[in-house]
């Protein structure tokens, strides 16, 4: 069966970095767009940024924009996270999700989901 696995959530100082991994198994990866969505407490799951099947282009909500990169390894079945310059309003548990349609920003359109990595950002 499909699953993703998210990991590298934690601690971390406001201004730091923190890289999340999402590592696929029981699908085509390459035929899928990968998008992390984040969910902090109280509130309703979010866009964070996604990429194509081809890895060619990328989308990020504005909030995120130019601190978080999108990436992905489709040799090794793995889309990444990279998120520098972190502020507390980035605390969330942060979910890779994966579908072979057109990228969405909605949380509603995404076929398979992992199971959220926590990340905690302390000012």
């Amino acid at each position: 069966q499909v699953q993703l696995v998210e990991s590298g959530g934690g601690l971390a100082q406001a201004g730091g970095s923190l890289r999340l991994s999402c590592a696929a198994s029981g699908l085509t990866f390459s035929s899928y767009n990968l998008a992390w969505l984040r969910q902090a407490l109280g509130k309703e799951r979010e866009f964070v940024a996604a990429i194509r099947w081809s890895g060619g282009r990328t989308y990020y909500a504005d909030s995120v924009k130019g601190r978080f990169t999108i990436s992905r390894d489709n040799a090794k079945n793995t889309v990444y996270l990279q998120m520098n310059s972190l502020k507390p309003e980035d605390t969330a548990v942060y979910y890779c999700a994966a579908d072979m349609s057109a990228v969405s920003r909605s949380r509603y359109d995404y076929q398979y989901w992992g199971q959220g990595t926590q990340v905690t950002v302390s000012s």
